[in-house]
């Protein structure tokens, strides 16, 4: 989620609480089953640009609604019920007497509950965001440079500036590297190994002649038409002294854990500062918008504020998720809406990088 001005227009792992060991068993395996089904069914391989995903009127229709389909706690009436559900993910809710029945969502599947809940459209956050109030102003110069602060790429082309989050620092034989999203780094793909990472970014007053903190070094790419698990890069610290492994404050991590439902999260990230959440889906499939098109990740955890808050905001991308409790790193967050954030296992981040938390 960098945030992004331009000078032209902008563009599994289910944890349940069973009676028994054997039934979680039987009822991990079936939503999941269910949840993959119906996520192939009706998020399938979308290919509509992201131009058009804007414009776009919203409709019933879940080809043009659906957002997402995930496993998740059944909610009645904005109530916790303690039931998990095949959970359909849409724009906008609809009654029933609104819906013409070949678009109407399942109201169990195979003798499984589902739900439906509204989310907004899900987007890479790109956008505007008020600065959040907080110890150390994340927009600004920050040596050493801390996991939460503003950095970002330079335009090729000089038509925008743009900034994201430091997410954490990582390690690998080779030396030090600075993690955040692929979109924040190497603006979605596009750019060559090499290019200039800066802190702040240029967005937040960053200079491209004095304020190089790293070089895009590695990504993983977005692919069209197939399933995502992640969106992250990797850029080779310029020199040591100029960053830290401690997240603005939070604190270093301690470690890697897997995210769980109803785990206490938090983050600290460049546009909404230190937020708490809970998570309530760690194994969802989503659609997302890009500047460049549309992309479907499998598998993503899905975080809501507290308290009725916002969890994150436009500008957060790339900001790390720890579990409140342990400060054990749980996620890479990447996307979302007004309403939900969507992360991706920071396990995999790694793996698909060959990196560590440093």
């Amino acid at each position: 989620m960098p945030k992004k001005t331009t000078k032209k227009p902008t563009p599994s792992r289910t944890i349940i609480r069973t009676p028994t060991a054997s039934s979680m068993t039987r009822n991990v395996e079936a939503l999941r089953a269910a949840k993959q089904e119906w996520s192939s069914r009706l998020l399938g391989r979308r290919t509509m640009p992201a131009s058009r995903a804007l414009t776009a009127a919203i409709s019933p229709d879940p080809a043009w609604n659906l957002m997402g389909v995930g496993i998740s706690e059944k909610l009645v009436d904005g109530r916790q019920t303690g039931v998990l559900a095949v959970k359909f993910l849409v724009r906008a809710k609809y009654h029933e007497s609104h819906i013409s029945q070949k678009h109407v969502l399942p109201k169990s599947i195979n003798g499984l509950p589902t739900d439906v809940e509204e989310v907004g459209l899900f987007r890479a956050f790109l956008g505007a965001g008020a600065p959040a109030v907080a110890a150390v102003n994340p927009r600004t110069k920050i040596r050493p440079a801390q996991p939460g602060c503003s950095i970002g790429f330079a335009d090729p082309k000089g038509q925008f500036v743009m900034a994201g989050t430091f997410g954490a620092l990582v390690q690998d034989a080779s030396g030090s590297y600075i993690l955040s999203n692929n979109h924040v780094l190497a603006d979605e793909g596009q750019l060559p190994t090499g290019s200039p990472i800066f802190q702040p970014g240029l967005l937040d007053g960053g200079n491209q002649n004095t304020d190089q903190i790293a070089q895009l070094t590695k990504f993983v790419a977005l692919q069209p038409n197939v399933t995502n698990q992640v969106d992250c890069a990797i850029a080779a610290v310029l020199n040591s002294n100029d960053v830290s492994n401690a997240i603005l404050q939070i604190g270093p991590t301690r470690g890697v854990s897997s995210a769980q439902i109803d785990m206490t999260v938090q983050k600290f990230g460049r546009t909404t500062g230190y937020t708490a959440g809970r998570v309530t889906s760690i194994d969802t499939d989503v659609t997302v918008q890009y500047e460049t098109g549309n992309f479907t990740f499998g598998g993503q955890i899905i975080v809501v504020g507290l308290d009725g808050q916002a969890f994150s905001g436009a500008g957060d991308s790339g900001s790390l998720i720890v579990e409140r409790a342990s400060n054990s790193a749980v996620g890479l967050l990447f996307a979302g809406s007004s309403t939900h954030t969507i992360a991706n296992h920071i396990s995999d981040d790694l793996q698909a990088l060959g990196v560590t938390l440093a």
